[in-house]
């Protein structure tokens, strides 16, 4: 029978002398293991011949990992194919890479879980969650023979402190327009006026241009399965003067390409800082000025359906995160209040907040 041994339940068995054990994370689970295992156990064993006689295939954990992580980097960009790979890479620090899939239990991927969040953080830990019941789902479904469900690493989710993501005043990103030189300046240009990610412009070509059209054309990956997808925007008259002019001095096939290689740029760690402490602002990187953009066309009116089409959302849901923050709420709270806010007389407001009123002698 079954028994108790700190949080898990062993099952154990005992036939002819042979001592069997397994821990599970239920009694009903371990029950289950110990009649199926005696049935099998005391089974005749079947005659093998030649004809008979298969191959049964095993995995370990770390080839559930490595096989899972050759499909992800077929299917995945770089950054999310990177994540996944620091997963496995911290997964193993904890748990055994050569048990049997069969043996690791939720508590074993809650042990894993617990830790990122004690050592990282909250967000850390449940896009480690995320990942590896991603994984196992795959190994469920492609594995041969299949991973064993149900999927052991369904377990509770940690709580999270979120950042809000800083979206700079537009005088900020025309200071640092300013102060940009050469196919920088374009490239910001091309940031605000097309609301593209950082990996998106890095990755548009002369052919992606229609300077007839006046469109220009940007692939996105950030799609459910991973496919290529290609948007047709319409150029300002700004930014198609900007690139017909940058168009006479380039060189390549690429829009911006980086000087030393004269290939498409594969990331820039620190360009935007630099801009920013040169225009003596709060530094912001590209991704904001994608937010910066959604802002400006909500605060002069445009429907939100326009702004999700110009940011190339599928879902409405994903604009309205974009745009929950930036809202100017101060109209609606006027109804709140029967009278007009007084400030008394001989009181002022601190210039620093949190410290209080002040009264003026």
């Amino acid at each position: 029978m079954p028994y108790k041994r700190g949080k898990h339940w062993m099952g154990q068995i005992r036939i002819n002398g042979i001592k069997k054990e397994k821990k599970f994370s239920s009694k009903t689970e371990a029950i289950t293991w110990e009649v199926n295992t005696k049935k099998d156990l005391l089974s005749p064993a079947p005659v093998m011949t030649k004809e008979t006689t298969t191959k049964t295939d095993t995995v370990s954990l770390i080839e559930w990992a490595n096989k899972y992580l050759d499909f992800a980097k077929s299917k995945f960009c770089q950054k999310t194919f990177n994540e996944k790979k620091l997963v496995f890479k911290l997964f193993f620090q904890i748990i055994d890479p050569g048990a049997s899939p069969g043996d690791l239990t939720p508590a074993d991927v809650l042990k894993y879980i617990q830790k990122q969040f004690q050592d990282r953080s909250g967000n850390a830990a449940n896009k480690g969650r995320k990942n590896l019941i991603a994984a196992w789902n795959w190994g469920m479904k492609y594995l041969k023979p299949p991973l064993p469900g149900p999927n052991p690493c369904y377990v509770e989710r940690f709580p999270e402190i979120r950042h809000n993501r800083y979206i700079p005043p537009e005088s900020d990103f025309w200071k640092v327009y300013d102060v940009a030189e050469g196919q920088n300046r374009i490239m910001l240009l091309t940031y605000l006026h097309t609301a593209a990610r950082k990996s998106e412009v890095f990755r548009v070509r002369w052919e992606d241009v229609d300077f007839s059209g006046q469109m220009v054309r940007i692939f996105t990956r950030k799609r459910l399965h991973g496919s290529w997808e290609a948007d047709w925007l319409p150029m300002t008259e700004e930014l198609f003067d900007a690139l017909l002019t940058h168009r006479q001095t380039s060189k390549n096939e690429w829009v911006f390409s980086d000087p030393e290689t004269g290939e498409a740029y594969k990331c820039r760690r620190t360009w935007m800082n630099s801009l920013c402490k040169r225009a003596g602002v709060k530094p912001f990187g590209v991704h904001a000025i994608r937010h910066l953009t959604a802002s400006i066309l909500a605060q002069n009116g445009i429907p939100m359906v326009v702004i999700q089409a110009i940011l190339r959302h599928h879902n409405l849901s994903t604009t309205e995160r974009y745009l929950h923050r930036i809202t100017d709420f101060r109209p609606a709270l006027k109804v709140l209040s029967r009278t007009k806010t007084r400030i008394p007389p001989g009181v002022s407001f601190p210039s620093q907040p949190g410290t209080g009123l002040r009264v003026v002698k």
